[in-house]
Order: C-alpha cells, then sequence, then structure tokens
C-alpha cells in the first residue's frame, strides 16, 4: 500500500495492450517527491504483468530530518530538471552540568509551517574562513545564548530537500560541547523558544531521528573528556 501523499502528483496515466496482456501503470510525480527512496513493485502472474515505479517523499520529520525544509519553490512542469546544489553547515549539542541537578542540553525549537513546535540542535551555514568547529561554537552562541567549547565530534547527517528550483544535498557536523559561558537566550529571530533539557529526556524531545541518535553518544563522550 502506497501513503496517500504519493497519490497527489499531477497525472497518472493507465495503458493497456493486448496480444501478451501487459499492463502499465506510471505515476508522475512532482519534483519535489524526487527526495525519497525509489519504490517498485513487480507482481507476475500468468502471461500478464503489472509494474508500478514511484519516487516516494519522505512522511515525517520522525522518519528523516526535516521534511518541512522541502518547500514549494522547486515544482513545475513534470519532467523539470532541478539544479543540484551542495550545503554545508554545523552545529551542535551544548551540555552544562552544574553538579547539582545533572547534565542538561540546550535545546532550540522552531514553528514549522503547520504550527507544530519542533525541537532540534541548534545549527548553520558554515561562513567563509570558518572551520565546522568554529561554526558550531558561533550557531549554538547566537541560537541559545550559550557559548561552548568542543569536546568531541557527534557525527555527521546528510539529506535532501527542494526549494527555489533547486535539489539540495545538505551536510551538517555535529559536535558535543560544554557550556563555558552565556545565559539560555531565545533573542535569535528564527528561533521560537530555547529550552534546557536534561540529557536523559533528549530522546523523547528532539523531533528528527537522526539527531536523536546523533545525542545517544554524548554520556560516553563526557564521561571520556572528564
Amino acid at each position: 500500500m502506497f501513503p496517500a501523499a504519493a497519490l497527489q502528483g499531477p497525472a497518472v496515466g493507465l495503458r493497456a495492450a493486448g496480444g501478451n496482456g501487459v499492463l502499465l501503470l506510471a505515476a508522475m510525480l512532482p519534483p519535489a517527491a524526487l527526495q525519497g527512496p525509489a519504490v517498485s513493485l513487480r507482481a507476475a502472474g500468468g502471461n500478464g504483468v503489472l509494474l508500478l515505479a514511484a519516487m516516494l517523499p519522505e512522511l515525517s520529520p520522525d522518519a528523516r530530518y526535516p521534511l518541512d525544509m522541502a518547500g514549494t519553490g522547486g515544482r513545475g512542469r513534470p519532467g523539470r530538471r532541478l539544479r543540484r546544489v551542495d550545503e554545508t553547515s554545523a552545529g551542535g549539542l551544548v551540555v552544562a552540568d552544574d553538579g547539582v541537578t545533572g547534565p542538561r542540553a540546550a535545546l532550540i525549537g522552531r514553528t514549522d509551517r503547520r504550527g507544530r513546535l519542533l525541537w532540534s540542535l541548534p545549527k548553520g551555514h558554515i561562513e567563509a574562513g570558518e572551520t565546522p568547529e568554529d561554526t558550531a561554537v558561533r550557531e549554538v552562541e547566537e541560537e541559545t545564548g550559550i557559548l561552548g567549547e568542543v569536546v568531541a565530534p557527534l557525527g555527521i547527517i546528510d539529506f535532501w530537500f527542494v526549494a527555489d528550483g533547486r535539489r539540495v544535498h545538505k551536510t551538517v557536523h555535529h559536535f558535543l560541547l560544554r557550556a563555558v559561558g552565556g545565559a539560555l537566550s531565545d533573542a535569535d529571530v528564527e528561533v521560537t523558544e530555547v529550552a534546557w533539557v536534561p540529557l536523559e529526556e533528549l530522546s523523547t524531545r528532539l523531533a528528527y531521528a537522526d539527531e536523536r541518535a546523533l545525542v545517544e553518544r554524548a554520556p560516553g563522550l563526557l564521561a571520556d573528556s572528564a
């Protein structure tokens, strides 16, 4: 069974040919659907063959990271070729531990187009002359108000999305940071809320599965660096 989102393309054609009894069903999906995995289904019986091929979009931020970035700018005529762009960002998990309440991490919340508040790790584009570590420190401070120092790499996440007529391949370098100053702040205009979250609650607060997998490494890395 295919999800309803896969059936929203602009055209569906059905063609049958006699003789050996071949039935072909082809779904023409918008370019935004090209970000999903290729799926094909082939069934054979007697002299007939049924072929269904579609490129399906990802359906939930729980599945990957993040669907809402897909936008609508890339949609156009069926078969339109989108320009590929590679982008690189960096960010991280900044952790504070006062020795009393236990380690906690600063997360940011952004409101998506459906009005949902989605919690994630702070991150942003790598500027000219910066290393990924430099960017992680800068973006964490800009988006949370917390100044951190890099402890260790957490891992890399990469994903695809479509925006402004481009098909973008984005790579995000994540680092574990230890808080050394600053105060929690949501002054950044791109951030709806910021919050300190206990490390053991991160898996239930973070919206994206990829980030949830990364932060599982944090306790061990902190112990190794103590």
